[in-house]
């Protein structure tokens, strides 16, 4: 049998066959495609007998003689080409013949169906619009390793259709978001995706240079000061949804770039936050998915409000048994920690503590839906401050099936308190912590200006999509995942 640089030399070859017979193997006109796959294999009595014009790529090639069939696959489904010499000539159904598995094609002819029942085309012209020189993979093992569909998503969308509709669906949760927040008044905003500075959430930033300010500069690894900037310069709800980029591991729920949306909404609180998120999400799983329920691998997830409610304090009492109520001191709260196995730092303090409790004990728990309360102080600096213990926040994260997808603020606004909680950021970053925030004096003064009280929001929107689509890797749910580059990106 050839191997494939043999096979690939033909392909080569055929296409300079045709160059030497001045036949464009891509030609320049456009194809009046009127006519889809899925129309016509649904509405089978209304096209028999009647003419169509479709175009696609050749899946499959059977037959000999005079008589040649062909799969045809377009953006919607595929059909049969039935090609015989008698309808097409000598000539054509000679260059019918010589066409690949991949070649691009246009077709005319009318529909009918096989004796043994399939709709078919049976084609009066067809014309190569688009040469293939690769090779497709083989048909009845197709594309199967995860790696190579992801860097390759243009074959994998070819040879597993299929995956379409996740990323049809993931269109829809998009513009579905848009929709909620669109029809109750929020604006839509862009703001930054180069920054000065890296501030917005605790993360490592992808650093490069602008030659002409001579400055490094940081992609953003969160837009909330911006959209805060536009609270207090009159604006009371903006949204923004795109791509945000955090320099950090990947791992079926981390990609380098993602997809998140932060909201804010002056003279409102994180208890607007939470309702906002529980009747988002409730209604876009319903209007892609037809319910509020979702399937998620073995787990049927309801999504219908209203969301369980519990404090990051109460649910390590739940599921832990360890009450922090009790612990009063940053190294009682060590201590502790260090009995129950949980990997801490010499110097944390109790809220720190407590956050790694929680996340060592608690988030493989948070299956259904759960709002968690209560962050402390220390892991929320841009949160305000609960007035009937100071130690936390007025802060939430919404878990789903042990992941969160969802964080928000009743938000800190006021300027001398924000600055204390900068300078703390960068002392640990002057310690070695690269993912602690820097001071941004331009928000401090935007904070002198004036920050209503405001409520908001951020929601991991790739997450969710794969929440409501059952899919357990966000690279399943992205058309072009980062990828490690193999040899010369071969």
């Amino acid at each position: 049998m050839e191997n494939l640089n043999e096979m690939l030399q033909i392909r080569r070859q055929k296409l300079q066959e045709l160059l030497d017979a001045n036949e464009n193997p891509y030609v320049h006109e456009k194809f009046d495609n009127a006519n889809n796959t899925k129309e016509i294999s649904d509405n089978f009595d209304e096209f028999d007998g009647k003419e169509v014009k479709i175009a696609g790529r050749i899946m499959s090639k059977r037959g000999h003689g005079k008589v040649n069939f062909m799969d045809l696959q377009d953006s919607l489904g595929r059909i049969q080409l039935f090609n015989k010499v008698n309808e097409l000539g000598e000539e054509n159904y000679a260059k019918v013949k010589n066409m690949d598995i991949g070649d691009i094609v246009g077709v005319e002819g009318s529909i009918f169906k096989t004796h043994s029942g399939e709709i078919s085309i049976r084609t009066k012209s067809v014309v190569l619009l688009s040469k293939s020189l690769q090779i497709l993979p083989e048909k009845w093992h197709g594309l199967k390793d995860p790696d190579l569909r992801y860097r390759q998503r243009y074959v994998d969308l070819i040879m597993n259709p299929e995956i379409k509709d996740t990323f049809v669906k993931r269109s829809r949760i998009i513009s579905a978001i848009r929709e909620f927040l669109d029809t109750r008044g929020f604006l839509e905003v862009d703001t930054p995706i180069l920054n000065t500075i890296a501030v917005g959430a605790n993360a490592r930033p992808f650093i490069t240079h602008h030659n002409t300010l001579d400055i490094d500069m940081y992609l953003r690894i969160a837009n909330e000061l911006y959209l805060k900037r536009l609270i207090v310069g009159g604006f009371d709800k903006v949204y923004e949804m795109g791509r945000m980029f955090r320099n950090e591991g990947m791992d079926h729920t981390h990609n380098p770039e993602y997809t998140a949306i932060e909201l804010y909404q002056a003279y409102a609180d994180y208890n607007d936050m939470m309702d906002i998120t529980e009747q988002l999400v409730a209604f876009v799983c319903e209007k892609v998915n037809g319910s509020m329920k979702s399937q998620f691998g073995e787990t049927e997830i309801d999504f219908t409000p209203p969301w369980k409610r519990i404090t990051m304090v109460d649910a390590i009492k739940e599921y832990a048994d360890i009450n922090f109520d009790e612990i009063e001191t940053d190294e009682q709260a060590r201590e502790v920690a260090k009995a129950n196995n949980v990997d801490i730092k010499d110097n944390m303090s109790r809220g720190e503590v407590i956050n790694e409790c929680f996340e060592h004990f608690c988030e493989e728990k948070l299956v259904q839906p759960t709002f968690v309360l209560g962050h402390p102080v220390e892991v929320s600096p841009l949160a305000k401050r609960n007035p009937d213990d100071e130690r936390y926040t007025h802060r939430f994260e919404a878990f789903v099936c042990t992941k969160e997808i969802a964080n928000a603020f009743s938000e800190l606004n006021n300027p001398i308190d924000q600055k204390e909680r900068f300078l703390k950021q960068v002392e640990a970053r002057e310690n070695g912590d690269d993912e602690a925030q820097m001071m941004d004096y331009d928000f401090l003064n935007a904070l002198e200006v004036g920050l209503p009280p405001t409520g908001g929001l951020g929601i991991g929107v790739d997450r969710l999509i794969m929440m409501l689509t059952n899919n357990e890797s966000i690279r399943d749910i992205m058309l072009f995942p980062t990828m490690k580059p193999v040899g010369n990106n071969s």
